[in-house]
């Protein structure tokens, strides 16, 4: 409702042209409602951000979707555009920056302050997926030597410009990282006090080449709000803080969950990517997985005449794939989310392996149970499966547990061996996991089939 109230405001005013009563009444409002409004009527984005303090405007400006930055910009006056990227904070600005075309951003780069260039080319020149792509070198750093009373006099004059003041770190001469603190520990001690005798040289750093992944772990068993980044030889670079992290995460979450699905990870919400660019970021796995589905039936085509043989068999192929492939999506999902986690490593493969084993086995047994008794209940009441019924079966039943304990394995075992080199372990999507096991679930399902009816219905 509010949001409704916002929105028929702004266009009665802007109707009327009334842009002081605007800059007033956008003043007034949230800055994610602000941000709400621009995604509303991304034509009227400039009029908006013109009407906004370059504060505000960049605060706005930072919570907003790629594909609706990238309008702002376009839209904007080039000195609008320079006073805005000048005022975003380094690592809000860098990864703006690393979205655009290079072509784009050389004219961009432009437009930035010298100081502001320096630290933004900087940041560009770590990998796309490192920790120094969204560091900010806008940290509050003091010296050992210092007491309680300087902190705190430095923070009240420095600290406007820093990211966070919540922690605040210590340096030696030549900028090397020795300790950090959370402000509290200087607030609850007496001012004379020096800062080299609260030290206990304990502290959680980053390296600057680590990848972001890492860092989303690292805050999460911290529990911090920042943390500092430094190069090989400990020098403090940058810090990242929470929100970062969690934009981070977030991006990283969905793009796992799109690519569990089979498709491509999407950069525009699903409404606004354009029909073209959607069916583009599906076909290809679609297309990957039906070579794969094919391979189902050139499997078939080598049992041939065990199907012409007993017709019967061919009934339960849906049964018996849909199974494994079902058992392999489970473990698949279960795996990728326990490493996205942090739950578990390269290094618990065997761990993970033994468990699959054993979950394989029970799940597979308890499936093969109940489609044993279902053949037989079947057949006393309808004397469909013919004179072999035990035998069919056990056949159904022992394919159901090689099946599922094959598709758990796989499940499984995909994503740590990508992981393990160097893959997305997302990419090992429930499809992709399911047409695997349908291939090789058919080959277990005629193995067991001629083993156990040869001489008898083979």
């Amino acid at each position: 409702m509010e949001n409704e109230v916002l929105l028929e405001k702004f266009e009665t005013l802007v109707a009327e042209q009334n842009y002081p009563e605007l800059k007033v009444y956008l003043d007034d409002q949230l800055i994610t409602d602000i941000a709400e409004l621009i995604h509303e009527l991304p034509e009227h984005a400039d009029v908006i951000m013109n009407q906004l303090s370059i504060g505000r405007a960049s605060a706005a400006f930072r919570i907003l979707e790629f594909h609706i930055q990238e309008d702002v910009i376009r839209e904007l006056p080039a000195a609008k555009v320079a006073e805005l990227l000048n005022e975003l904070p380094a690592d809000d600005r860098t990864a703006f920056l690393g979205e655009l075309h290079s072509d784009v951003v050389k004219e961009l780069i432009k437009l930035l302050d010298p100081e502001e260039r320096k630290i933004t080319l900087s940041l560009l020149g770590y990998p796309e997926t490192s920790v120094g792509r969204i560091m900010t070198p806008e940290y509050i750093a003091v010296r050992e030597e210092w007491t309680v009373k300087q902190v705190l006099r430095y923070i009240r004059e420095y600290g406007k410009d820093s990211e966070t003041i919540d922690v605040i770190y210590v340096v030696d001469e030549k900028g090397k990282l020795i300790d950090d603190f959370r402000i509290r520990e200087f607030l609850l001690v007496a001012p004379d006090t020096v800062v080299h005798t609260l030290m206990d040289d304990r502290f959680v750093a980053l390296h600057v080449s680590d990848d972001q992944e890492e860092a989303i772990q690292v805050f999460r068993m911290e529990n911090r709000v920042a943390l500092p980044v430094v190069d090989d030889t400990g020098i403090l670079l940058g810090i990242i803080t929470i929100d970062d992290i969690l934009w981070i995460a977030n991006e990283e979450h969905t793009e796992d969950i799109q690519r569990i699905g089979g498709t491509e990870a999407l950069d525009e919400p699903y409404l606004d990517i354009p029909l073209l660019k959607l069916m583009k970021k599906r076909i290809g796995w679609l297309v990957v997985l039906f070579i794969g589905e094919m391979l189902t039936a050139t499997a078939m085509s080598f049992f041939e005449d065990e199907i012409a043989k007993a017709v019967v068999l061919a009934l339960f192929v849906p049964l018996i794939i849909s199974s494994g492939g079902n058992s392999g999506s489970q473990a698949s999902t279960l795996i990728i989310q326990a490493m996205a986690l942090g739950e578990i490593s390269i290094a618990d493969w065997w761990k993970v392996m033994r468990r699959e084993i054993i979950s394989g086995l029970l799940l597979g047994s308890v499936l093969g149970l109940i489609g044993f008794i279902r053949i037989l209940l079947w057949n006393a009441f309808f004397h469909t499966y013919g004179d072999h019924t035990i035998l069919i079966g056990l056949t159904v039943g022992i394919s159901l547990i090689g099946v599922v304990l094959w598709g758990t394995l796989s499940g499984s075992m995909l994503p740590l061996l990508l992981k393990k080199l160097g893959a997305d372990p997302a990419t090992s999507s429930a499809p992709f996991v399911a047409t695997l096991v349908d291939v090789t679930g058919l080959l277990i399902y005629f193995s067991v089939a001629y083993t156990l009816l040869k001489g008898v219905m083979l």
